[in-house]
């Protein structure tokens, strides 16, 4: 089966670096991943378009200034964006394409599909190859999943994603949920995985097998939490599954020893408070804020982690983390 491959390296990637990678080594790991064959390259602050903030975390540069740099660079792939309604606007949509992305992938929470409609429905009526993003879709049983599925289907969406944010599934869970969205759509289905259980390769191979034919992932696993399916192990792993990437295997793992290893901060390794965002539940992009604020009120990391997955937090409740870490810490002190 063909396996359409997108890297995350570029904008996943840039929650492991606190979203301070630069326009040129955006445009060098770029470049790299081009003539590896990789198809689709997403490029945007961590959070997507518009998510350079206190909140968020602030970028060495602007999106703008991002996409500039990396558009030259592709002679293959499609300059993908990814946006979050409420965190970027359409506005930002369209200075993106004017910028050279062909690509848009509209994201929401799993249950929240509706926000997406204008988003989508511009982004299609407008030319760009458009691809709904269901995140943490672990929170919700597949046949729910499958309904939200259809509303971004129904928007325009010419692929729909099981997004699993808070690397909480195992490949049977991974599975199921793409058989669903296999049964109840006519587009294609992606899956976005984190490796916060270990699972983010075995899953992503478990989902192809359901029916996935595109699939993410990002040079050494680059990404929030413990990462992304890495993605030179990821198509190594899909090519001796007979799967058809069109990525040359030999020149992404190059890139990711050459050109990604020695731009990262840290190894991307599932330590113990990434494993414990998996266990909980817990959006992947949730780690680097917790470490923050449990040494700022000296409590663990991994209780604010387990309280913020009881009490079911999202992404853009990112200020909640202050408010469980203070309240563990007055509790204990």
């Amino acid at each position: 089966m063909s396996v359409q491959i997108v890297d995350s390296s570029l904008r996943d990637g840039m929650h492991s670096v606190a979203h301070q990678f630069t326009p040129a080594q955006m445009a060098q790991v770029a470049r790299a991943l081009d003539r590896a064959g990789v198809g689709t390259i997403e490029v945007a602050h961590g959070d997507g378009l518009g998510g350079s903030s206190i909140q968020y975390g602030v970028a060495a540069s602007s999106d703008l200034d991002y996409l500039a740099a990396v558009a030259p660079e592709l002679e293959r792939a499609s300059l993908a964006v990814l946006l979050l309604p409420g965190i970027g606007t359409l506005a930002q949509v369209k200075e993106a394409q004017a910028a050279g992305a062909r690509t848009a992938r509209i994201a929401t929470h799993c249950t929240e599909a509706d926000i997406a409609q204008q988003h989508i429905s511009w982004c299609r009526e407008h030319g760009m190859r458009t691809i709904g993003f269901l995140m943490m879709s672990h929170m919700l049983a597949p046949a729910d999943l499958a309904v939200q599925a259809a509303l971004m289907e129904s928007y325009g969406a010419e692929v729909v994603y099981a997004v699993d944010s808070a690397g909480a599934l195992l490949p049977d869970g991974a599975a199921e949920r793409v058989q669903a969205l296999r049964q109840q759509l006519d587009c294609e289905i992606g899956f976005h995985a984190h490796n916060n259980l270990g699972c983010a390769v075995g899953n992503s191979l478990a989902a192809v097998d359901a029916g996935a034919t595109w699939i993410d992932g990002s040079l050494r696993g680059l990404g929030a939490g413990a990462g992304n399916a890495q993605l030179e192990v990821l198509c190594a792993a899909l090519d001796r599954a007979g799967h058809a990437t069109g990525v040359d295997v030999f020149a992404l793992s190059d890139a990711a020893e050459d050109v990604m290893a020695p731009l990262m901060r840290r190894p991307q390794i599932v330590d113990r408070t990434a494993l414990a965002l998996g266990y909980a539940g817990v959006y992947s992009s949730f780690l680097l804020h917790t470490e923050r604020a449990a040494e700022r009120f000296g409590v663990d990391a991994r209780d604010v982690l387990i309280e913020l997955g009881a009490r079911k937090m999202v992404g853009g409740q990112e200020d909640m983390i202050i408010d469980v870490a203070a309240e563990l810490a007055g509790r204990t002190g």
